[in-house]
């Protein structure tokens, strides 16, 4: 069993992985980066998951790399935990279904590139981002740089990242780190039933939506069309599609099968 986080079905469809040490503001460890790693490569085996929400136990989201158990790394140390962690956030990015981050409270450093991994993200009002990884004589290298400028754009993450200060709820609203802010008391309310929107819906569709938002993006729109329409002609030929259609002239809930 995991220690240093928690992962529970929360409803049908729907799993929530917590960071789990609330004593050291759930500071990313070597052994948490393996135990995510693990989790995230199970949760992709799981056909039951339609949606996952990523949060911390405790007041805190997740403040960033364990400094204490970096003191003294060696540099081969260091560059060994770093695998980690990179095949950790490649893991999550490579989830098939939607993340999404329900940041309860300080997500710093490999916290708030976690939350930029996310497909999307809640806040508490009370929550707080930063990179500040240029006033510990390094940078973001969990994809942060590139994930925040796709999210703020240039000339805002750049500012973000050189500065290192901490931003605000509502500046990671406006700079497009996370999508909504509520009262911290409302949070996982307010993730959960989003999340059970999502999971309540076609599967396979979700799951084609995901891939061609991310991947359009990075190509040219007669390229990306393709794409879309490549994955509008399976999905048109599936269960699903003849499931929705009949039930929504049946006047009822479907029940979709991912088929």
């Amino acid at each position: 069993m995991p220690e240093t986080i928690l992962i529970e079905d929360a409803a049908p469809g729907v799993a929530v992985v917590s960071f789990n040490r609330p004593d050291v503001a759930n500071a990313l460890s070597t052994q948490m980066g393996m135990e995510l790693l693990e989790a995230w490569t199970e949760l992709r085996g799981r056909s039951d998951v339609r949606c996952v929400i990523l949060t911390g136990k405790g007041r805190h989201f997740q403040a960033g790399a364990d400094l204490k158990e970096r003191n003294g790394m060696t540099d081969e140390a260091w560059s060994e935990q770093h695998k980690v962690f990179e095949a950790m956030v490649r893991a999550q990015l490579a989830l098939p279904v939607p993340v999404i981050a329900a940041v309860n409270g300080a997500a710093m450093g490999g916290g708030c590139e976690m939350t930029l991994a996310c497909d999307f993200a809640y806040a508490a009002d009370t929550a707080r981002f930063g990179l500040p990884e240029v006033g510990l004589g390094i940078m973001p290298g969990l994809g942060g740089t590139q994930l925040l400028t796709r999210s703020a754009g240039e000339r805002r993450a750049l500012e973000i990242l050189v500065t290192g200060r901490p931003l605000t709820a509502q500046e990671a609203l406006e700079a497009n780190i996370v999508n909504r802010v509520v009262p911290a008391g409302q949070l996982m309310d307010a993730v959960l039933e989003t999340a059970q929107r999502i999971a309540a819906n076609a599967p396979l569709s979700v799951k084609a939506l995901k891939h061609v938002v991310h991947e359009g993006g990075h190509l040219d729109m007669a390229a990306a069309m393709e794409l879309e329409l490549s994955h509008y002609n399976r999905l048109f030929k599936t269960a699903d599609r003849r499931e929705g259609i009949a039930s929504f002239n049946e006047k009822r809930s479907p029940g979709f099968r991912g088929e």
